[in-house]
């Protein structure tokens, strides 16, 4: 267990003096509580389950069921940034956030992230069927309380392990359609799991003192940067042919394993690059990729089975 938090950035108290004085929130106050980038990666990743997901998709409980997925996300960001505000305020990275900036009260985020937390879960219950929204509660769960509460502030695998929660939502948007989690569910889940790591890293290189200052274990922190170079570079192993089994159980065309690849090895030599020559500007351009590669990849999956298995492009052309 790390150390405590020192007590210039301990306690969570609400009587913790914000960054600058406090103003009346507006919404768009508030909308950033809920971590809007992380949230439309979070719905896209659950929209590409749906649509991967076999079975009759009716469009207005899809949608409906897209929502809740996305307010889910979006309300454990609240939550996470309601119990972060005290390093919040210490790094140069988010001391801009709603609660530390003096724009939100503490109070007032937590409420929104519980009240939204359980009406996206209900709304998603309802919409599609207890699977799928038990499996929302869970990703809220495990991000909300499992990772930030515990494992963010006390093992440099916190990225590791909290990884799940951001690996779930192409899992809960195949649930909501099949009322089933299957093996095809699970590889999205898989690919999104292994991308974390080296993701996250890469950021981590390039703000390892902020997360010193704060007492966070990110892994440079706690291992040192050589360390934490070749585990990127073994979670990209493994990432890449994980990319393309999709293709291998036949939830894909060709096209998509060649795209993914390609994308797959592309990333790996990123990493390698970065091993050989680590730099700031390189890890930058890893992490910047690796979020091109997360996109793309699900893009791909998407009008893989939009444009080429629906309207069977490959048999047009002779490939099949």
């Amino acid at each position: 267990m790390m150390t405590a938090i020192s007590s210039q950035t301990s306690g969570h108290d609400l009587k913790l003096k914000p960054t600058v004085s406090a103003s009346v929130a507006t919404v768009g106050d508030f909308f950033q509580l809920m971590k809007p980038r992380v949230m439309t990666l979070v719905t896209f990743t659950g929209l590409a389950g749906m649509y991967l997901a076999p079975g009759e998709k009716h469009l207005g409980l899809a949608l409906v069921s897209l929502f809740a997925i996305a307010a889910g996300a979006g309300a454990s960001g609240a939550i996470n940034q309601w119990y972060d505000r005290d390093i919040d305020r210490v790094m140069s990275r988010t001391r801009g956030r709603p609660i530390p900036a003096g724009k939100v009260d503490p109070a007032e985020a937590l409420a929104l992230g519980v009240v939204v937390s359980v009406l996206s879960v209900l709304l998603l219950s309802l919409s599609a069927n207890f699977l799928a929204g038990g499996l929302l509660a869970f990703t809220i769960f495990f991000y909300a309380v499992i990772y930030t509460v515990w494992l963010k502030r006390s093992t440099p695998q916190n990225i590791v392990i909290g990884g799940a929660a951001g690996a779930l939502p192409p899992v809960v948007g195949w649930a909501s359609i099949t009322g089933t989690v299957s093996v095809e569910a699970l590889i999205l889940f898989a690919l999104i799991f292994f991308w974390t790591p080296p993701h996250f890293w890469a950021l981590a290189l390039v703000k390892n003192e902020d997360y010193k200052q704060a007492n966070i274990p990110m892994l440079p922190v706690v291992a040192g940067k050589q360390e934490t170079l070749r585990q990127i570079v073994i979670y990209s192993t493994v990432m890449a042919p994980t990319g393309v089994a999709p293709y291998l159980v036949g939830l894909t065309s060709i096209v998509y394993g060649v795209v993914a690849a390609v994308l797959g090895c592309a990333f790996f030599l990123l990493a390698i690059r970065l091993f050989k020559s680590p730099t700031d500007r390189q890890s930058w351009e890893l992490f910047k990729f690796s979020v091109f590669y997360l996109a793309a990849l699900f893009g791909c999956l998407i009008l893989d089975k939009l444009f080429i298995q629906q309207l069977g492009l490959l048999r047009f052309i002779g490939i099949q």
